[in-house]
């Protein structure tokens, strides 16, 4: 892998997304290695909503033009749970389309030298060989409950592929595997399984409940991997990983990749999860499961050694990332009635 750094301490990054579980771990790690300081003339952008609505294009294009960012993380998405996906497609679909499109494309026309796109691991066909490569996307058919969201992620990683192989515009993508940690959302409507479960636990703790009711059968093995995780393999892949590089992953067929997969390379039943996290928040009581809510889809497990080729890995264990993002649960009184 070549080690020069394909980014430096004078770029301007602008992290779309950035008061997001993903985009403020992303600003804490560019910080952390010195990233954005203006003393050496960077920068790191982080507009909240109201000053600068992404799903304006107007906006969007006013906004590169002013401020000039040189370098792009895309973390910025309309995301939920099988609840919010099921009863939302529109909105999951063309708000997420509309959010990328208007970024990336102001992104090319105004010169930024490298974008990083985060897809999700939900792209992938629902009965995937697993673990799941990078080459299986579009080999199948998506997962119903959040194929509206799946299809406006792939869009994305297409664009981003889409510009390099026709203008050698330098965008990489990547597809993150569940996540968890500071941040996260856990709205009872629209979180993910491990926000939602987490929230589930403390507020029976929090009540004295003696019972906790989970959805689906809790048989479906998922694979989670802690937000700063993420944020650790985005900086390494900005400052080292390049398609075009001679060291850089191949496709089976020898093609370079231009999107890769990240998580940890091991997965938990959701019934294994439940029962973590109901040990670590101090949970005596009974975990009852309504069958009669879906499951999802019944595996899904990356293969991420491709990116663990170029020399990354993550460090934060489940049980220590539970743990933390408990305590952040608890230190924020994140307690839905």
């Amino acid at each position: 892998m070549d080690k020069i750094k394909k980014i430096n301490f004078q770029d301007k990054f602008f992290v779309a997304g950035s008061s997001g579980m993903v985009g403020s771990a992303v600003c804490r790690i560019l910080k952390k290695n010195g990233y954005g300081n203006k003393e050496f003339g960077g920068d790191i952008f982080t507009p909240k909503r109201d000053d600068l609505d992404l799903l304006n294009e107007n906006e969007v294009k006013l906004w590169f033009k002013k401020n000039k960012p040189s370098v792009v993380v895309i973390a910025a998405a309309k995301v939920g749970g099988i609840l919010a996906n099921s009863t939302m497609p529109y909105d999951f679909l063309i708000e997420n389309l509309k959010i990328q499109n208007n970024i990336i494309e102001s992104a090319f026309e105004n010169g930024v030298k490298r974008l990083l796109f985060l897809g999700s691991s939900c792209i992938y066909p629902k009965y995937c060989l697993q673990p799941i490569k990078e080459e299986y996307l579009l080999n199948g058919e998506l997962e119903s409950t959040n194929q509206w969201y799946a299809i406006a992620k792939i869009a994305g990683i297409k664009i981003c592929q889409a510009l390099r192989s026709q203008y050698n515009f330098d965008a990489i993508s990547l597809m993150p595997t569940n996540l968890y940690g500071p941040n996260d959302n856990y709205d009872p409507q629209n979180s993910h399984v491990m926000p939602g479960l987490i929230r589930k636990f403390i507020n029976a703790k929090k009540k004295s409940l003696d019972s906790v009711t989970c959805w689906g059968t809790g048989q479906p093995l998922r694979e989670f991997m802690h937000v700063d995780d993420l944020a650790s393999a985005i900086i390494f892949c900005l400052e080292y990983w390049c398609p075009n590089d001679l060291s850089a992953p191949l496709e089976d067929n020898g093609v370079p990749l231009t999107f890769l997969n990240v998580g940890t390379g091991s997965d938990i039943s959701i019934k294994d999860l439940a029962l973590l996290i109901a040990e670590i928040s101090g949970f005596n009581g009974k975990i009852l499961w309504d069958t009669n809510k879906p499951d999802g889809t019944p595996k899904k497990l990356l293969n991420s050694n491709k990116i663990k080729s170029l020399g990354w890995a993550p460090s934060i264990t489940l049980e220590e990332g539970i743990k933390d993002t408990i305590k952040n649960f608890s230190k924020n009184n994140f307690y839905f009635e």
